[in-house]
């Protein structure tokens, strides 16, 4: 150390190896640039790990415009990023959450530009549950949320329908059910298939492409969509979104028909009624023709019976008519009501009589009393009214005329003119 330190200070110079170069000695330490140190990180973690299992909680999970999924796995005392790119996310049945426990498959990876190591994960189970029944939960969740449930938009369905559409597979039993029991119950049906795949990858896009064709086909009554029973995976196009949506987007009233009655899809849900089997949805939508006529024959009983009895009570309600007083004696009764009408009439007029009489009273009256209140009457009297000649004001006060004023005098036989001398 300090034989080193010595040949420093006494002008020996150690030459520094140039970066990305192996030392010329034992002596001098090898230099690496970032990137070289990073790529051998890169190559040792990668071929230590090239696939491993792990469980954890997801945090921080979320899904960019690419389609790609970030996402942080943590236990207790760590964490490990993660990311699930593209074509492995859109094959995933459910959605990472946040909170979700889960174990996934997939290899150690180096994010070069940062230096961060990560799972790339290329397979990921919900841990304690199922893949298909957490994806199942999740959508209902969803749906339910945005009101696809609500039974206040459901439509019901019509009484006899005429045309019946149905969306499943035209090689499965379901449609062969449907069809007997439709041909048994109601033979008076139109019946319109639109095949479609009820099971695999493409199946949910040809189902949902077959509810908006019927829709936009017309004239369809009603609509069954569904297939006969299968494992969870089997029925799963009816779990899926865009079937959903088709059916809440129809017009159409849709029966729901999936798997057997133990069975329960998304579809069942969203669909205005849910059937257990195929079978059953064939039995709702139609009644049974034989029924039916019954009813009407009964219904026409009922009726013909019912007119009889109320043209009976007609008829003896025109025999009680016939035999009254007033059509057996039709002239006495208008004798009766022209005599009613004449007292009538007498007693108008003897009521008119006196009131005229009461009021000629009354006017007398009050003539006699215009008369004592008269001024003429006054007049009459001996009293006289002066007024001035010129304004016709009443003199009152001799303050209110002068020595040459005109004055009018009014007594009781006529009135005069005088001057005023003094």
């Amino acid at each position: 150390m300090f034989e080193k330190q010595g040949d420093l200070f006494a002008g020996k110079r150690t030459r520094k190896p140039k970066p990305g170069k192996k030392a010329e000695s034992p002596d001098e330490p090898k230099i690496y640039t970032i990137s070289e140190l990073t790529r051998e990180i890169k190559a040792l973690i990668e071929g230590r790990f090239p696939l491993v299992w792990v469980c954890g909680e997801v945090s921080n999970a979320r899904q960019y415009s690419s389609g790609h999924v970030y996402l942080t796995l943590k236990d207790e005392k760590a964490q490990l990023s993660a990311v699930i790119w593209r074509g492995v996310a859109n094959r995933l049945k459910f959605k990472a959450e946040d909170g979700l426990a889960v174990v996934a498959c997939g290899n150690i990876g180096v994010y070069e530009p940062r230096g961060n190591y990560q799972l790339v994960i290329s397979h990921m189970e919900p841990k304690g549950i199922g893949a298909l029944q957490l994806a199942f939960e999740q959508l209902k969740q969803k749906l339910g949320e945005e009101g696809l449930f609500d039974l206040e938009r459901k439509k019901p369905l019509p009484a006899f329908p005429r045309t019946i559409g149905v969306v499943t597979s035209p090689d499965g039993a379901a449609i062969r059910d449907i069809v007997n029991i439709l041909n048994r119950r109601w033979p008076r049906f139109h019946l319109i298939l639109r095949p479609a795949r009820v099971q695999g990858d493409e199946a949910p896009a040809e189902i949902a492409e077959g509810i908006a064709d019927l829709n936009r086909l017309g004239g369809i009554d009603v609509m069954i969509v569904g297939r006969g029973g299968g494992s969870l995976e089997d029925l799963w196009a009816f779990n899926e979104e865009i079937v959903a949506r088709a059916i809440f987007a129809s017009e159409i009233p849709v029966v729901s028909a999936v798997g057997h009655e133990i069975d329960f899809t998304i579809s069942d849900f969203v669909a205005d009624v849910r059937a257990a089997t195929p079978s059953e949805a064939a039995e709702l939508i139609v009644p049974v023709f034989e029924e039916i006529e019954g009813a009407l024959g009964e219904y026409q009983a009922r009726i013909v019976l019912a007119l009889r009895t109320r043209a009976e009570e007609i008829r003896q309600r025109l025999r009680t008519i016939e035999q009254s007083y007033a059509l057996r004696q039709p002239l006495d009764r208008v004798r009766q009501l022209q005599q009613r009408t004449d007292e009538l009439g007498q007693r108008v007029l003897m009521s008119a009589d006196r009131f005229v009489q009461a009021q000629q009273e009354r006017l007398k009256g009050i003539a006699g009393k215009l008369e004592s209140l008269s001024p003429l009457a006054v007049l009459s009297r001996g009293y006289s009214v002066t007024t001035l000649a010129g304004t016709g004001e009443i003199v009152r006060d001799a303050d209110q005329v002068s020595v040459g004023d005109r004055i009018m005098t009014r007594v009781a036989g006529g009135e005069f003119t005088a001057r005023v001398e003094s």
